[in-house]
């Protein structure tokens, strides 16, 4: 059983633990090989994208409690990539091994009302947001928060699924299944201007550090482009990193965080959603920044100093989705400077994020314009 150490100092030749085996974890545990620390990735699916690249990989459920205890006596410290992680579990071999991230930041951001409402009390901007179990506390929360609103299941949902627009009482008859969860969000529109995250790094230290403010662009609900530095002044990007700051600070966090904006025309900014990991939004710190987002997780779960990373050169990371796999690898002959990236997703499927292609640009909106004329990504 690895020896707890007070200071959760892990020196390298250290052994990470990973929940979960997709392409956040993969690229994590690219970056704790390169760093000199060993990985065993926790994931139901033989050869996942994250165990082609492990030392090991235990197959397993993410809720067998065995396999969280056989990996957190294996390893010297244990993370997670993803939200929907067994709770109980990881709280039952707290005391078996470093777990950094601790409980309380999976317990607010795996429900939307929960992670709202930490936010609102942290004196943060959100949506109107109203608790909704059934159809008659839907129609009171509309009631409140009136039309369009967006009616979201609290635990669970992502890229568009667990939710449904509404933009009048037309709606309402899409909302049934989202319903049968007993457990809802009703949140009001945010008219806003543009979409844009900051991943925010910290320490056991207390060491705090920002990567910059990026601008990110939905398709179908799913994120097409990420735009590095965001196309706002520079005191919208310093007040987007400072409110990243303080919701690290006030959730004592450990390891790094994304933090989902809407930015208003009138420059106020809303706080949408956290994501308690490395993010999509910040896969272009692989090849602009000095640091990417994998290194300073990793640096911070095992409490290395945390530099402030340095945007080398601006860029524009685009998703492949399954729909865009065979034409985005028909480009690596046309297109030498971009930065291609597949995750080594078995089975490829509409909408699902098989890689990510990322370009470093001196001209943003030329860049932009130059991923339009493929016409891959037209659908």
């Amino acid at each position: 059983m690895p020896t707890l150490t007070r200071d959760h100092f892990i020196p390298q030749g250290g052994t990470i633990g990973i929940i979960g085996g997709g392409q956040l974890g993969q690229m994590m545990a690219l970056d704790a090989k390169y760093a000199g620390m060993k990985t065993i990735i926790l994931d139901p699916t033989p050869d996942c994208p994250a165990g082609q690249c492990a030392d090991d990989q235990l197959v397993a459920p993410y809720d067998d409690r065995r396999a969280i205890e056989e990996l957190a006596a294996r390893a010297d410290v244990l993370t997670y990539e993803f939200e929907n992680v067994d709770l109980a579990a990881l709280e039952a071999v707290a005391d078996q091994v470093e777990l950094p991230q601790g409980t309380e930041l999976l317990r607010i951001t795996k429900d939307r009302l929960r992670e709202k409402s930490f936010l609102r009390d942290a004196g943060l901007s959100t949506a109107p947001f109203r608790a909704v179990k059934n159809a008659a506390e839907l129609t009171a929360a509309l009631e409140e928060i009136g039309y369009p609103s967006v009616l979201k299941t609290c635990e669970g949902g992502y890229d568009g699924h667990g939710q449904v627009v509404l933009k009048s009482a037309a709606d309402l008859a899409g909302c049934d299944a989202i319903l049968a969860t007993k457990n809802c969000i009703l949140e009001g529109w945010v008219d806003f201007d543009l979409e844009c995250s900051v991943m925010v790094a910290r320490n056991a230290n207390g060491e705090v550090v920002t990567f910059p403010v990026s601008e990110n662009i939905h398709q179908n609900e799913i994120l097409h482009l990420s735009i590095v530095p965001a196309r706002i002044s520079e005191e919208l990007q310093d007040r987007a990193q400072e409110m990243a700051k303080r919701i690290a600070r006030k959730l004592d966090l450990k390891g790094i965080l994304g933090v989902e904006m809407f930015v208003k025309e009138d420059g106020a900014i809303y706080v949408n959603e956290l994501a308690p990991r490395p993010h999509n939004s910040g896969h272009f710190s692989i090849e602009a920044c000095d640091f990417s987002q994998f290194a300073l997780h990793n640096r911070a779960i095992c409490n290395w100093p945390l530099p402030a990373p340095t945007l080398l050169k601006p860029a524009v990371m685009v998703n492949v989705l399954g729909q865009h796999q065979k034409g985005a690898a028909a480009l690596i002959k046309q297109k030498p400077t971009w930065h291609f990236h597949d995750y080594g997703k078995a089975e490829s499927r509409i909408n699902r994020k098989m890689g990510h292609v990322t370009i470093l640009t001196d001209d943003l909106d030329a860049t932009i314009e130059e991923i339009a004329a493929t016409h891959l990504w037209d659908n």
